[in-house]
C-alpha cells in the first residue's frame, strides 16, 4: 500500500471491496444478496459488472453509494473507506442507478441548467455534457418528447456536469430498442476513452463485451471471475480456416496430426491447435493456400454460461447466515 505526502492511502484502484456481504431479513428467513464479494475496479476504461438479474449487482452499487448498509466487509472509493469517507469522495462520483427525474415540460437543456445552477456548476458545463452524450440539436426539445434512450443519455449528461472521475451506470440499456442500446453503448465507449472510469452493471453480456476493457462476473452474490476481457476469455486454440478445397485441406491437416472438422455454419474448417503456423506450413507444403486463418474465442456470454453451468443463478437464501 502506498501513501501520499499527507499519509492518505494511494491506489490504482477506483473501487475496492473486501469480504463484502449484505443480508436481508424477512418472515421467510435471512436472504443473502451479496456474500464475500471482493471487487477491484482499475482506473480508466469501462469495467463490466456482470451477472443475471438478482445476482447482487444493484445491491453492491447501493452499498458503495451509501444507499444501503453492508452487513460486513470493507469498501473503498479512490482508496478512501466508505461510507465513512463518502462525503470526501462523492464529488468525484456520478451515478445513474434509478430512473431519472426531470421536469417533463422543460427542454433537456433547461433541465440541465436548472440542475447545474442548483449545485453551483457553471452553465458552460451543460453544453459540454450535452455534446459528450450526443444530444446536441435535441437538447432544445422538451423532455417529455424524448425517447427512452434519449432520457437515459440526458441522465448521464446530468452526472457529467460535475466532471466525475468515476461513473456508475446500473443497467442503462434496460427497456431500450436496438437503436437506443447503440446510442448508450457509443456514449459509454466515448466516456471510457476520455479517461473517465465507468462501472457498467448489466446482465446483457454480449452487449457489454463491445465496450468493456475489464469485467467482474458475479452469480448468487458471489465473485465468479474478474480480470481484463482478454484474461477472462484467454487465447483461443481453435481457428477458422478457409480454403478453396475443404476436403483436400482436411486430409492434409489430419495427416499432420491436426484436429480438423467442418465448421457447423458451413464457413470453412475448424482446427484445434496451439500453433497456427503449423496449419499454414502443412497446407502450403501440399500446395493449398488458405484465405482465412482466424482465432476463435468464446464471447463473454458463452464464458459466463460455462462458468455458471453448475450454479443456480440469482440470489441465495440462508436461514442461518454466517
Amino acid at each position: 500500500m502506498r501513501t501520499d505526502d499527507e499519509g492518505q492511502r494511494v491506489t490504482d484502484l477506483v473501487i475496492e471491496t473486501s469480504g463484502l456481504r449484505k443480508e436481508f431479513t424477512s418472515r421467510k428467513g435471512r436472504r443473502v444478496a451479496v456474500q464475500g464479494l471482493d471487487l477491484a475496479v482499475p482506473a480508466g476504461g469501462v469495467h463490466g459488472f456482470l451477472g443475471p438479474n438478482g445476482s447482487g449487482k444493484t445491491t453492491t452499487i447501493r452499498m458503495l453509494l451509501g444507499l444501503a448498509r453492508a452487513t460486513r466487509g470493507e469498501m473503498r472509493l479512490f482508496g478512501q473507506p466508505v461510507p465513512r469517507s463518502l462525503p470526501d469522495v462523492i464529488g468525484k462520483v456520478g451515478a445513474v442507478v434509478e430512473s431519472p427525474k426531470f421536469a417533463p415540460n422543460f427542454t433537456g437543456r433547461q433541465n440541465l441548467l436548472l440542475l447545474a445552477r442548483s449545485i453551483g456548476i457553471p452553465d458552460s458545463r451543460v453544453a459540454a455534457a450535452v455534446e459528450t452524450v450526443g444530444l446536441t440539436g435535441r437538447d432544445q426539445d422538451r423532455f417529455k418528447s424524448y425517447s427512452l434512450g434519449m432520457k437515459q443519455r440526458l441522465a448521464i449528461a446530468a452526472t457529467l456536469l460535475k466532471e466525475p472521475r468515476l461513473l456508475i451506470l446500473d443497467e442503462p440499456t434496460n427497456g431500450l430498442d436496438p437503436a437506443g442500446i447503440r446510442e448508450i453503448r457509443d456514449t459509454i465507449r466515448t466516456l471510457g476513452e476520455s479517461g473517465v472510469t465507468v462501472l457498467l452493471s448489466s446482465h446483457i453480456l454480449a452487449e457489454v463485451q463491445q465496450v468493456c476493457t475489464s469485467a467482474t462476473i458475479i452469480g448468487n452474490g458471489r465473485l465468479l471471475a474478474s480480470g481484463t476481457v482478454e484474461q477472462l476469455l484467454g487465447e483461443g486454440t481453435s481457428y477458422r480456416v478457409a480454403v478453396p478445397d475443404a476436403a483436400a485441406a482436411t486430409a492434409v491437416l489430419t495427416a499432420a496430426d491436426l484436429s480438423c472438422v467442418a465448421a457447423p455454419d458451413g464457413g470453412g474448417l475448424l482446427v484445434e491447435t496451439d500453433d497456427p503456423a503449423a496449419v499454414t506450413r502443412a497446407l502450403a507444403g501440399a500446395g493449398i493456400w488458405l484465405t482465412e486463418l482466424t482465432p476463435l474465442r468464446p464471447d463473454l456470454e458463452t464464458f459466463f454460461l460455462q462458468l455458471t453451468a453448475a450454479d443456480n443463478l440469482g440470489t441465495s437464501t440462508e436461514r442461518d447466515a454466517r
